[in-house]
């Protein structure tokens, strides 16, 4: 039975190892601290942040969220610990909320490792506050016990610390949120929650059982749910369960209603090649105008496909599109983002179970050696073997629940291959020999591969949601490269060009006839052969950019646009942009960055990664991040604004679950094949045929 404590209340805890689970509903900083008798913390290193993750007895995430796990081991506390405090603080830095008055109360929950809830408290109340005290585990008389606590501080984790008689409060505060940021930037979105019921296959539970002796699951973050926004920043109907609809111009826009009322909404047809516009009903006698559309869906979407029935004691064979979604594109996007999570989870499991079985044996020898008598003689060897053997036996067990998982995500992985449409599929596959320009923009685009080194076979197609929330930065730098073969700096740069070109076509094929333009930027002329496919097949808005006069005349007319555009939408007149605008997505390609680029055209570009994309507007930047750092703080917002890839193997992203570092693999077109050229071809020409 769950007890459900108010603040000030207490509860025994009858269990030493425990899981802390927090939902809040907007990404969230969850953390613990140590504490004395009093509850004073001694020093930074009793404090467990995203920055420092793991303390004796204690593991917090690693990354803001949503929804929190924290593993808990009060039997592997320190004797000087006599108290867990769990804060809870909003991101500084970065859009979003800044007092939890604005977002609805946190819930905590304490549960056991099968999941089953101890106490669980609501966090009502806070205002101002940006950071809370949520609950305290305390010792007394030898026993552990929960209290609810929820004191607020509106002054963020420095008052926070600062009350709790840390002297570093205030630089450790500063160094929480820079690791905040730069896991927020690191990190891939995650889309909206799946539904219950959503997967028939669900997330791996811990390779090991607490009645096993098992470990705690990982702590980290549970799915960060956005949602989904126009690319003009205003809400774009649709989610979990709801038709995506995919705007055919950006510029037929939502305006805000009047008084307080409802705008009109546009509803979007995708293959008409125009938008038609919801028509509002004759008003009744003292009712009131229904605003929506009368093709448009609501009621749920149709259930997957389901898969032919499993021999006994066989696992269920898997089918391609098995979550929901309207159409089949979305439901093998949510299928794909369902294997990315299932593996995340599983491997944290077994990366656990590895840590709780070497810190058990540790333990284990420690005690041994801790007796002169037992170190000598057959009876200490025999309590060394003893303890391998359990280690052997823990470790063998977690793996063996490991491979199992990964055997059924390899076998979904390649039913789903073949199955993806070209936006989600890798350029050797065969699909993209009946290409044809869509006509309707896609949910999504295959950017690479990730893996994990527990399962380097096993590759899960990294997609990213349309249009791009973010820039992307193409690192042409050698730093943190898994691949060794790329030892000329010019090699590497011609890769990470060529890497850029491919993601740029991919974006070309992926939009319908003349609603996606790209432009290029290359001072020095140094990515001409890289950028041929572009030039010789027209695609391109105009021939790349040359040295100073060329850049500067490119960034500032996209800073127009996007100052035009966004006068436009704030005023509430879309249609009075000037005539012959160009009203398709933009990408811009800067080559070779920070090189030919002074202040002026370095402050335009953060401008256009900042502002850009909710108009439109966005950046490929192909540079090297560790060059560009020697130019000084100036470009660090820059940097983060964009999401990093690499044009060879890097394990530089973050899962937006456990925080798992994963092999970045981009995706680029086989030596030799023209699919390139022929896709590309077919774009001019459907563009012109359109102009």
């Amino acid at each position: 039975m769950t007890a459900e404590l108010v603040r000030g209340q207490n509860h025994p805890l009858s269990q030493a190892r425990l899981e802390i689970r927090v939902s809040a509903g907007t990404p969230i900083v969850a953390g613990a601290t140590l504490g004395d008798e009093q509850g004073r913390i001694d020093g930074v290193e009793w404090v467990a942040h995203p920055g420092a993750p793991t303390l004796p007895g204690l593991e917090v995430s690693r990354q803001a969220a949503a929804d929190h796990r924290l593993a808990v081991d009060l039997d592997a506390m320190p004797e000087a610990v006599h108290r867990v405090s769990v804060l809870l603080a909003l991101p500084t830095g970065v859009a979003g909320p800044t007092r939890f008055g604005a977002v609805r109360a946190p819930v905590v929950a304490v549960t056991g490792l099968d999941g089953t809830e101890v106490v669980s408290y609501t966090i009502a109340g806070l205002e101002a506050e940006s950071a809370v005290v949520a609950l305290e585990l305390y010792r007394r008389q030898g026993a552990w016990k929960v209290r609810a606590i929820g004191q607020g501080y509106a002054g963020g984790l420095a008052d926070l610390l600062t009350d709790q008689g840390l002297a570093q409060a205030h630089q450790l505060a500063g160094g929480i949120n820079e690791a905040v940021a730069q896991g927020m930037a690191r990190s891939l979105p995650a889309p909206p929650p799946r539904a219950d019921g959503d997967r028939t296959r669900q997330a791996a539970a811990p390779a090991l059982g607490p009645d096993q002796g098992g470990p705690a699951p990982q702590s980290g973050p549970g799915p960060v749910p956005p949602q989904p926004t126009s690319p003009y920043g205003t809400q774009a109907p649709g989610g979990p369960g709801q038709p995506t609809p995919q705007p055919n111009s950006p510029y037929d826009l939502q305006t805000p209603g009047v008084s307080g009322q409802p705008a009109p909404q546009t509803s979007y047809q995708g293959g008409t090649g125009a938008a038609d516009s919801a028509q509002p009903s004759a008003p009744t006698s003292g009712g009131s105008i229904n605003y929506s559309h009368p093709r448009r869906q609501n009621a749920a979407p149709p259930p997957p496909p389901t898969a032919p029935p499993a021999q006994p004691g066989q696992p269920a064979q898997p089918v391609a599109g098995d979550a929901t979604g309207w159409s089949m594109d979305e439901r093998l996007y949510n299928q794909v983002w369902g294997m990315f999570e299932d593996l995340a989870r599983t491997t944290a499991a077994y990366r656990s179970a590895v840590d709780f079985a070497d810190s058990r044996m540790d333990k284990e020898l420690d005690q041994v050696l801790s007796d002169p008598r037992s170190r000598i003689g057959g009876q200490g060897d025999a309590a060394r073997e003893e303890a391998q053997a359990k280690h052997a036996q823990l470790v063998n067990q977690a793996r063996a629940a490991l491979d199992r998982d990964i055997a059924q995500l390899t076998a979904e992985a390649e039913v789903v291959e073949p199955a993806l449409p070209p936006a989600y599929a890798r350029w050797d596959n065969p699909v993209w020999h009946g290409y044809r320009v869509p006509m309707e923009i896609p949910m999504a685009l295959r950017l690479g591969d990730l893996h994990l080194p527990e399962s380097d076979r096993l590759r899960i197609p990294m997609l990213v949601r349309l249009p791009l929330e973010r820039g992307l930065w193409i690192d042409s730098g050698r730093s943190g490269s898994l691949d060794g073969s790329f030892t000329d700096s010019h090699d590497l740069r011609r890769l990470a060009m060529e890497t850029a070109v491919a993601h740029a076509a991919r974006l070309l094929a992926v939009y319908p006839a003349g609603e996606f333009t790209v432009h290029v930027i290359d001072p020095a002329g140094s990515g001409a052969q890289p950028l041929a496919p572009l030039v010789q097949t027209g695609v391109l808005a105009a021939p790349p950019a040359l040295g100073a006069a060329g850049v500067a005349e490119a960034l500032a007319r996209l800073t127009e646009r996007v100052d035009l555009v966004q006068m436009a939408v704030r005023g509430g007149a879309p249609d009075s942009l000037p005539p012959g605008f160009d009203t398709a997505e933009q990408l811009l390609i800067v080559n070779d960055f920070p090189h030919g680029f002074d202040d002026r055209a370095v402050n335009q570009l953060r401008y256009l990664a900042d502002e850009g994309p909710a108009v439109g507007v966005h950046l490929m930047m192909v540079a090297d991040r560790e060059e560009a750092a020697g130019y000084g703080p100036l470009l660090d917002p820059l940097w983060r604004s964009l999401l990093r890839l690499t044009p060879v193997p890097d394990d530089h992203l973050a899962d937006p679950w456990v925080g798992h570092a994963w092999t970045y693999e981009p995706s680029l077109v086989p030596s030799g094949s023209q699919v390139l050229q022929q896709v590309l071809t077919q774009v001019a020409a459907a563009r012109a045929k359109r102009w």
